[in-house]
């Protein structure tokens, strides 16, 4: 297994454990030189937060430990592709690389239906990779909508 997959599979914990408040399964791992510098889960439900993303709970997680905003170095690891607002908030942060497991065909601001991270026109560009345990991301999404239809 190599480190995609397994920092991967930490997100899909952190997704599991947001399912089980109620939440889309979908989980954050922010990663800086090989070593865990922050976590996020789905939070929305729990919080009654919109901003409450795992992205956006992990990016506020890293800047704290960090104790600045700016996030250069960093890799985020996050089981679906990020919508706009994290998309946004990735890049404003700075964040060097995202790897992400599900597309988002719906909401997808990394390639499904935008592609903030990638535009010349702002002021930072991300490096992305896609499609890391892309399958087990899906399953867990289909599972957990397949239960609320």
């Amino acid at each position: 297994m190599n480190d995609d997959e397994g920092f991967m599979r930490d997100a899909l914990a952190l997704a599991r454990r947001a399912s089980e408040h109620e939440d889309v399964p979908v989980g954050c791992v922010l990663v800086e030189d090989g070593v865990v510098l922050a976590v996020g889960e789905n939070r929305r439900e729990a919080d009654q937060d919109p901003t409450a993303h795992a992205e956006v709970i992990a990016l506020r997680a890293a800047a704290a430990a960090r104790g600045r905003w700016r996030l250069v170095g960093v890799t985020a690891y996050v089981t679906l592709e990020p919508c706009a607002m994290c998309a946004g908030a990735l890049i404003n942060a700075r964040v060097a690389r995202v790897v992400i497991g599900a597309a988002d065909e719906k909401a997808g601001a990394v390639g499904s239906r935008y592609n903030l991270l990638s535009d010349p026109r702002l002021l930072h560009e991300v490096e992305v990779t896609y499609d890391v345990l892309a399958e087990e991301s899906a399953a867990l999404l289909s599972a957990f909508f397949a239960t609320r239809r």
